[in-house]
């Protein structure tokens, strides 16, 4: 894979080999890594946490905090 500033070139070249709904779906796609926030996760499995306690904490499932 290319470095540097040759990287966006590389892709832009890959784009250009692709049909147009191709490109949609790449274009989607980055519409969508784009709107991710790492934060927003990490938040939402925390406030997750305690609805799931019951279910994670119990003697059953016990032997996977061991691992």
């Amino acid at each position: 894979m290319a470095t540097g500033s040759n990287q966006k070139r590389t892709l832009i070249d890959k784009l250009d080999e692709l049909p147009p709904e191709r490109v949609v779906e790449v274009e989607d796609f980055v519409d969508f890594l784009r709107s991710r926030d790492p934060n927003l996760t990490q938040a939402a499995g925390k406030v997750s946490e305690a609805s799931f306690k019951k279910v994670w904490d119990n003697t059953d499932d016990a032997a996977y905090d061991q691992l």
